[in-house]
C-alpha cells in the first residue's frame, strides 16, 4: 500500500520556490525549507528527493510560472517595440515594488550562484536564455515590419542585447536600484534601436 501524503506537494513547492528565490540555493538549508513548508525532512526527501532535486524542481517551477508567461506575452503581443517596452515596464514594476521587490529573478540568482555549476541547472539556464532571446527576436521582427527599427538594426544581436538588459534589470533591482533609473536605461536601449 502506498504512503498517503497529508500535504499538497504543489503548495509546498510554491513555498520552496519563494524561499530559494529570495535567499538563494547556497544559503537555504533543508531546515529552512522544512520550516517554510511545515513539513519534516523525511516528507521532503520522500516527495522531492534531496536538496539538489528540490532546488531543480523549484527552478523549473519558477521558469514555468514566472518566466515563460512574460516571454509569451512579449512574443505574442504583435506591437513590436511597444510590446518590448510593456515587458520591461512590467518587469521593473515587479522587481521594484510589491511582495517580490528586491528579490531579483531566481534564474539570474542561479546564474551568479554556485548552483550554476550543476549541469542540469546550466541546461535550464541556457534554455531560459534562448526562450527570452527568441521572444525578444519575435517582438523585434514585428517592430521591423512596423517600420520601428533603424534599417541597419541587427535583429538577432538586438534580441540578445534585450535579453541581457532583462538580466541586468533583475540584478540591479536586487541590489536596490530605483525603478526610475532602470526605466531610463531601458528607454536608452530602446531608443538606440529606432
Amino acid at each position: 500500500m502506498s504512503d498517503i501524503k497529508h500535504f499538497d506537494p504543489d503548495e509546498a513547492l510554491d513555498r520552496v520556490v519563494r524561499l530559494f528565490w529570495q535567499h538563494g540555493a547556497a544559503t537555504t538549508s533543508i531546515q529552512a525549507v522544512a520550516s517554510a513548508t511545515g513539513l519534516n525532512r523525511s516528507s521532503l526527501y520522500a516527495t522531492f528527493g534531496g536538496k539538489r532535486e528540490l532546488y531543480l524542481a523549484a527552478l523549473r517551477r519558477y521558469v514555468r510560472d514566472h518566466s515563460r508567461r512574460g516571454f509569451r506575452s512579449v512574443a505574442e503581443d504583435g506591437r513590436g517595440l511597444p510590446a518590448v517596452r510593456a515587458f520591461f515596464d512590467a518587469l521593473i514594476e515587479l522587481r521594484c515594488s510589491g511582495p517580490y521587490a528586491g528579490w531579483g529573478c531566481m534564474v539570474v540568482n542561479a546564474h551568479v550562484g554556485a548552483e550554476r555549476a550543476d549541469p542540469e541547472v546550466r541546461a535550464l539556464l541556457e534554455e531560459h536564455h534562448e526562450q527570452l532571446r527568441d521572444a525578444m527576436r519575435v517582438a523585434l521582427e514585428a517592430a521591423r515590419a512596423e517600420g520601428e527599427l533603424a534599417p541597419a538594426a541587427d535583429v538577432p544581436a538586438a534580441a540578445e542585447l534585450l535579453a541581457l538588459l532583462a538580466y541586468g534589470v533583475n540584478l540591479r533591482s536586487r541590489a536596490g536600484a530605483e525603478a526610475a533609473e532602470l526605466r531610463r536605461t531601458v528607454d536608452t536601449a530602446l531608443a538606440s534601436l529606432g
